[in-house]
């Protein structure tokens, strides 16, 4: 090989981008490096297989290795990169086996993606507790869940990939009765629905009084009644100190104010952090999130060495200033776009507004953009709120159910800075609209304005994002 192109990662981004070279450039050599089993697999599908709805792990692979052989692709896994010689432009590789070789590269991509957060809790490391980052935890959980006297590792899916030993061990355990989950955002969310499914007590814990904080005050007063009604039993305000363990299990969970709660399981979903310690001492320079620095191609610092996905920054939509977003579409986008850079077709990665969606039980949340008008102050703007609520329908359609838009706008000059969407009836979907008015950058007038698509079956006459800019503006021209 003269000139591989060598990425660090099988999953969104580095596939993304090695599929596209290899169709731009079928002639390049790229090798793709993922330290682990599973490749290119959905992992915001891993609740709804703990769940159920998704009957095996083979259903959340995007690309099989044998696809992946078949685009031309040298795909080596459980090959873990232990570090970079940026001068030389070699990776020096550790194989399963503990040998160790150089592997020469022209172009590097390092999308070593992000891992759970679980620090400052003390007692994660013991039995029944997980975080839900990744294919194997996503197995545990459901082994976990299972009737021991019927459960089988085939079960589950995923012949050689899966970590046969941990999915056994749980899965010969007594299934749990009570579970806490940690943590009251997106993850935190979409367990509980999950671990409701299976008749648990579920007990959430969110050290603030609200959740789904990202998706705003408006999102979460018809969230948090939504998951009580479901059966899930929320402590607002409850900071989780520690988790007790008994005999290596965990045994409750400790609040800082003192109380306790016995549990029998536990799921921390506090956050993620993004993987950069491979480009340690290389030069690779690290934005202020702490995630790797990129220009508009997805280049570092360093020459030759790109970085995309959820261990790198991007620059927000709305400011233009560089941001950690770590999130799907982010990553792929990023991904397909370097590969058709080292193709040698400049393409800019793009920006991230933080658009994203998730589901409650019935209910649709989306974001997309400022929410949070003290952080749109921050960031240099006036900004203006409005929250409405409007019929997803036309009130005489079966199906119309409530759906509530926030809103916000610059004072000064009109332009929508961002917004939140929450509702039973395709709620979600809807803020795409704001998102790529947001892309435009188009004032809130202009957004009144829109020629969206009407029928009784699908939006009233006025969609209710029309209804909320049409409240917005007027509010700016107060």
């Amino acid at each position: 090989m003269t000139d591989p192109f060598v990425v660090v990662g099988g999953d969104a981004a580095g596939l993304s981008a090695a599929s596209k070279l290899k169709r731009e450039a079928p002639s390049r050599d790229v090798v793709v490096f993922e330290k682990g089993r599973w490749v290119s697999y959905a992992h915001c599908g891993t609740p709804y297989f703990v769940k159920g709805s998704v009957e095996t792990l083979t259903d959340l692979l995007s690309l099989s290795p044998e696809e992946i052989d078949e685009r031309g692709i040298d795909l080596r896994r459980e090959a873990e990169v232990t570090a970079i010689q940026a001068e030389e432009r070699l990776v020096t590789v550790a194989d399963a086996d503990g040998s160790t070789y150089e592997q020469p590269y022209q172009e590097l991509l390092v999308a070593t993606g992000g891992r759970a957060s679980t620090a400052p809790i003390p007692g994660t490391d013991a039995d029944g507790v997980f975080t839900m980052h990744g294919l194997d935890s996503a197995a545990a959980v459901r082994a976990f869940l299972s009737d021991p006297e019927t459960f089988t590792v085939e079960s589950l899916g995923g012949e050689g990939f899966v970590d046969e030993a941990t999915v056994s061990r749980y899965g010969s355990m007594e299934p749990p009765e009570r579970v806490a989950v940690v943590g009251g955002g997106y993850v935190g969310v979409e367990m509980a629905e999950a671990f409701s499914a299976w008749d648990l007590d579920v007990h959430l814990f969110q050290r603030g009084d609200r959740l789904l904080s990202p998706f705003g005050e408006a999102v979460s007063e018809r969230v948090a009644p939504h998951l009580e009604e479901n059966g899930v039993t929320l402590h607002l305000g409850a900071a989780v100190e520690r988790l007790r363990e008994s005999d290596g299990r965990v045994a409750s969970v400790v609040c800082a104010d003192g109380t306790e709660l016995d549990t029998d399981a536990a799921l921390v979903g506090i956050g993620i952090r993004p993987n950069v310690e491979l480009v340690e001492g290389t030069g690779v320079e690290l934005g202020a999130s702490g995630a790797i620095a990129v220009d508009e191609y997805g280049r570092t610092s360093v020459d030759g060495v790109y970085a995309a996905g959820d261990c790198a920054e991007m620059p927000h939509t709305v400011t233009g200033e560089s941001v950690w977003v770590p999130l799907g579409l982010t990553a792929n986008r990023a991904g397909r776009a370097i590969g058709q850079t080292v193709a040698g077709d400049p393409t800019p990665v793009g920006s991230v507004a933080g658009t994203a969606v998730v589901k409650a039980f019935d209910l649709e949340c989306g974001r997309t953009g400022f929410v949070d008008p003290e952080a749109a102050r921050d960031a240099g703007f006036d900004p203006v709120s409005e929250t409405i609520t409007a019929g997803s329908r036309s009130g005489y359609y079966p199906g119309n159910a409530e759906t509530t838009v926030t809103l916000v706008a610059d004072r000064d000059s009109g332009r929508l800075l961002g917004g939140s969407i929450v509702g039973a009836d395709r709620a979600a979907i809807r803020i795409d609209t704001v998102a790529t008015a947001l892309e435009g950058g188009l004032t809130v007038e202009a957004v009144e304005r829109l020629d969206l698509g009407y029928a009784p079956p699908f939006s009233p006459v006025w969609d209710p994002v029309l209804v909320a800019a049409k409240v917005l503006d007027g509010s700016l021209s107060e």
